[in-house]
């Protein structure tokens, strides 16, 4: 099974394990780092994640993944929190993070820059709407970013 299959298959099968639990998957990763292959599973839910979430999906989702059985290699299963600076990937996660502060990092330049910050005003299928200040408001096109992920300021 291709990597992008292996992915679809277990985030359906993750899905409504993390639905039924309370969370949300945030993301799914199968990565090989030396020789060892590790299967990642992010999850999130209001006021964060914590150990004990990511022992309960773990277990579930190990049950079931060991039933369905869809990964040839032996393999590490880690569930975990995908962190404050988690990238923004889906409409969900724009939607959730309207009116914050974001950072942008395209793959080329944009009025002279590779990294924007701003408010997300807006966004559509093709563009997001950043107030990069009082009075300027920048679309940019999906396809040119390369990364969105909230500012964290301390």
């Amino acid at each position: 099974m291709g990597r992008k299959n292996l992915i679809s298959t277990v985030k359906n099968i993750a899905e409504p394990l993390a639905e039924e639990l309370g969370y949300e998957l945030v993301d799914v990763e199968f990565v090989k780092e030396g020789n060892r292959y590790f299967l990642r599973i992010f999850i999130d839910k209001p006021g964060g994640v914590n150990l004990d979430d990511c022992q309960k999906m773990s277990q579930l989702v190990g049950k079931k993944l060991d039933e369905v059985d869809p990964i040839d290699v032996s393999y590490y299963l880690e569930v975990s929190s995908p962190g404050l600076d988690r990238p923004l990937k889906t409409d969900k996660d724009l939607k959730r993070n309207l009116g914050k502060e974001i950072e942008v990092k395209l793959y080329e330049q944009l009025e002279g820059k590779k990294f924007l910050e701003g408010v997300l005003e807006n966004f559509t299928e093709d563009e997001i709407i950043l107030k990069v200040d009082e009075d300027k408001v920048i679309n940019i096109s999906r396809n040119k970013i390369a990364l969105i992920k909230l500012a964290i300021k301390f």
